[in-house]
């Protein structure tokens, strides 16, 4: 199995077989640069200011996904020629844009994971996909973006967010089953 773990502060890729972890990427890009880079996004291209609560809620209500080309979104920020606050609409399109210099990256993590995992284990990967985890799982299209790039099946955990610790704790209360992969 391919784990990729999308927190806020990492993004951690594992390819998982009977024995242990088999693969390990991780890089420090995940959901908090994604926030920045709508920042900055904003900052850059219309000269407005958007806080990272702001961004976060950009990216939790847009996302990363493929617009119908009919509706906008609504920014609300601070103007940084007048100062004064300003509401801007933008197609969704412009948020992807935003994100994709973030999503490429954490994309191109997973392609090198892919190609330091024995053939082996690349053909199961085939067959059972990619499955992502952690609260960047949860950004809409992110799924399709992963699954173009890879022509992988990507599939989202039924409970991204808590998985991990789920896991742990299954680990946790089985610790003499798992103690010859931990230890």
């Amino acid at each position: 199995n391919m784990i990729v773990d999308i927190g806020g502060g990492t993004t951690e890729i594992a390819v998982i077989a009977l024995n242990g972890v088999v693969t390990m990427e991780a890089i420090r890009i995940a959901g908090d640069e994604m926030d920045a880079s709508i920042v900055e996004w904003f900052h850059n291209e219309h000269k407005l200011e958007v806080g990272y609560r702001t961004a976060e809620k950009i990216k939790c209500g847009v996302g990363a996904g493929i617009a119908d080309g009919k509706s906008k979104v609504m920014i609300k920020g601070r103007d940084l020629v007048t100062g004064i606050p300003k509401i801007i609409t933008v197609p969704p399109d412009e948020i992807r844009k935003a994100l994709s210099d973030t999503l490429f990256q954490i994309i191109g993590t997973i392609k090198r994971a892919l190609e330091r995992t024995p053939p082996e284990l690349s053909s199961d990967i085939l067959d059972q996909g990619i499955v992502l985890t952690g609260g960047g799982a949860l950004l809409k299209g992110l799924d399709e973006i992963i699954r173009e790039e890879t022509n992988l099946p990507v599939h989202v955990a039924e409970e991204p967010i808590t998985s991990v610790v789920i896991g742990t704790g299954m680990v946790l209360e089985n610790i003499k089953a798992y103690s010859a992969v931990l230890f």
